[in-house]
């Protein structure tokens, strides 16, 4: 029996996140006053909503700079909350930036590094959707092949838009230049896909228009000590079990403008024989993914809050 940790990406924060846990747990306070020290400002602040409106703070926390060190050290507080309580992963994933918490899982990075790479990812992701203005949209009920078609239909003619995340069968995400997405989602639609959704996002991530971030992405890694991974790490570009120090980093490049194989990832964690699932950091997110991916009968059990961490205790 395999214990897998999926570790969420954007669009699972919320405001107060990890809070809870900072007062119930010595570790997690520990994490969050470390984080402080490394970014140089209180991150806790950002994730609380502290002195902001309800609709002000969420939108603070939308953004790319923030949302990202606000996943990473959510997911790496319940993961080292976890561990002092004997859980560990054998296999771990994360989705786009969850990518960074699975490696700190796999012990290939200490927690100031993988922040600092974390903190540098959403700001250089940041400027790219500055530099180059993007958007991205869902498009439900259509094969992951034949949105494949009809964003190269639509690219062929100049326009930037391409297939970013295979979330799942029949959940595929669109990225690129407004028009593009705005294209090719029509082209889906008249074609007979379900609904095309606009995602609430500052760039087109997993894009061609990520490109302006890769370079200075490509050089902290290279600077960066990374050790082989402790256990198995399925890598979003490839979908497939990488350990390999150099290798990790040269995928977390790749990842910026490559799209997120995520449906793949689980479906090759089936069938290697990975049956237990943890969905470790904010939200409920993937394991919604695992269901519609794999089955019904597939649960990712998620463990985001005291409570839930709490309700894992007691069943053990």
């Amino acid at each position: 029996m395999s214990r897998v940790f999926l570790f969420p990406g954007q669009g699972s924060q919320f405001i107060g996140m990890a809070k809870d846990l900072c007062e119930a747990y010595p570790t997690a306070a520990r994490l969050m006053q470390r984080a402080h020290e490394v970014l140089g400002y209180d991150l806790s602040e950002i994730m609380w909503g502290n002195g902001l409106s309800e609709e002000d703070a969420a939108e603070r926390l939308k953004q790319t700079q923030y949302t990202q060190p606000a996943l990473f050290v959510h997911s790496a507080i319940v993961g080292s909350v976890l561990k002092e309580k004997g859980l560990t992963p054998d296999v771990v994933a994360g989705h786009s930036l969850g990518e960074l918490s699975a490696l700190y899982a796999a012990g290939v990075c200490d927690f100031e590094t993988a922040l600092g790479l974390v903190s540098l990812r959403g700001t250089l992701m940041a400027e790219a959707g500055v530099k180059a203005p993007g958007a991205m949209s869902a498009v439900l009920g259509m094969s992951d092949e034949d949105v494949s078609a009809h964003c190269e239909a639509i690219a062929s003619s100049g326009a930037v838009v391409v297939a970013a995340n295979f979330n799942a069968p029949g959940q595929v995400v669109i990225s690129g230049s407004p028009e593009g997405v705005a294209a090719a989602g029509d082209a889906c639609q008249q074609a007979g896909a379900k609904r095309v959704v606009p995602l609430p996002v500052s760039g087109a991530f997993h894009s061609p228009l990520m490109a302006y971030a890769a370079p200075a992405f490509d050089e902290a890694l290279r600077a960066a000590t990374f050790e082989a991974a402790s256990c198995d790490v399925y890598i979003n570009v490839t979908a497939h079990v990488e350990r390999d120090p150099e290798m990790l980093k040269q995928r977390l490049v790749e990842q910026l403008t490559s799209p997120v194989r995520w449906s793949d990832t689980l479906a090759n964690m089936r069938d290697q024989g990975c049956t237990t699932f943890f969905e470790v950091g904010a939200g409920r997110v993937l394991s919604g993914l695992l269901r519609t991916t794999l089955g019904r009968e597939w649960v990712a059990t998620p463990l985001g809050t005291a409570e839930q961490l709490s309700a894992l205790e007691s069943t053990n």
